[in-house]
């Protein structure tokens, strides 16, 4: 939803999920040619379903550089690592095809569950710089979307657009005065929504186990020490200031309670457990119905 009828839509598809964007005025060619190309460079660069992309690399272990958003990012998974005693991992990616969850998308599970390679065993995130000693299969995907948003926002912002509305794929960042009211939808009921949010000038994030489900109790969402799906929690929703905060954060509700979080981060949530129980921050721009 536009937060104003007048702004003028961009959608594409991208990383495997639509994209749109909203800003008052038309996109220039320039701005389009900006923000398609910082989305292609980021695929090429994080994507573990791209054998030419450059984490691909590590599946033989080794080095690799990454672009500046490299450092941010490790330094989020390694903070999420340590709160989440290792179950949020960017390890995760062996465990995941082990699942089904591969590069070829053939969710047929090659065996049980497996736990993800720690962290400190032969593998180093430094800066953005990247060090194994080990084959590992990296997967970013429970904070790069986000980040990604947010690299498009400053490449909107810095060509003209300061007001914008991203979403990629229900992950969504406004930057605005202007507030826009966001339903949240039923995790079992895609049509029906169980609450809606006023989005400000914030990111808002969600993550939920029915969306890439492909097998009775298998979906995206693991626990990283044990290589099994989460299934006490079926969807979280995470406002904060930027996107890969929100977006990881949402994840990291799957595994850890939002107290455990809340010392160390500034956000809002909605938490919806797998008896249909529903948590949410006091302060939270919103309602649940």
């Amino acid at each position: 939803m536009s937060p104003a009828g007048q702004w003028q839509r961009f959608s594409f598809d991208a990383i495997g999920t639509a994209w749109h964007i909203d800003t008052p005025a038309e996109l220039s060619a320039d701005a389009l040619a900006v923000i398609v190309l910082a989305v292609e460079q980021y695929d090429a660069v994080y994507s573990r379903f791209r054998p030419d992309s450059l984490v691909a690399a590590l599946a033989g272990g080794g080095s690799i550089t990454l672009p500046p958003s490299g450092e941010a990012l490790g330094d989020l998974y390694r903070m999420l690592y340590r709160l989440t005693n290792g179950a949020m991992s960017p390890l995760v990616g062996r465990s995941l095809e082990q699942l089904g969850y591969d590069a070829g998308y053939s969710f047929v599970p090659c065996g049980g569950p497996v736990p993800a390679a720690v962290w400190d065993e032969q593998f180093e995130w430094s800066g953005s710089t990247i060090r194994s000693e080990r084959p590992v299969t990296l997967d970013v995907g429970a904070a790069g979307k986000g980040q990604l948003v947010d690299l498009v926002s400053r490449a909107l912002h810095d060509a003209g657009y300061p007001e914008h509305t991203i979403d990629a794929g229900g992950d969504m960042l406004h930057r605005g005065p202007t507030p826009l009211r966001v339903a949240l939808e039923h995790p079992y009921t895609a049509d029906s929504a169980i609450g809606v949010v006023d989005l400000q000038d914030r990111a808002l994030c969600a993550s939920a186990s029915n969306r890439r489900r492909w097998a009775d109790g298998l979906h995206h969402v693991l626990d990283a020490t044990t290589g099994q799906c989460v299934d006490t929690v079926v969807a979280t929703w995470v406002l904060a200031g930027d996107a890969m905060i929100a977006d990881a954060l949402a994840t990291a509700l799957f595994l850890v309670p939002p107290e455990v979080l809340l010392a160390e981060f500034d956000f809002d949530y909605v938490l919806i457990s797998s008896e249909g129980r529903a948590q949410y921050s006091l302060s939270l721009a919103g309602a649940l119905f």
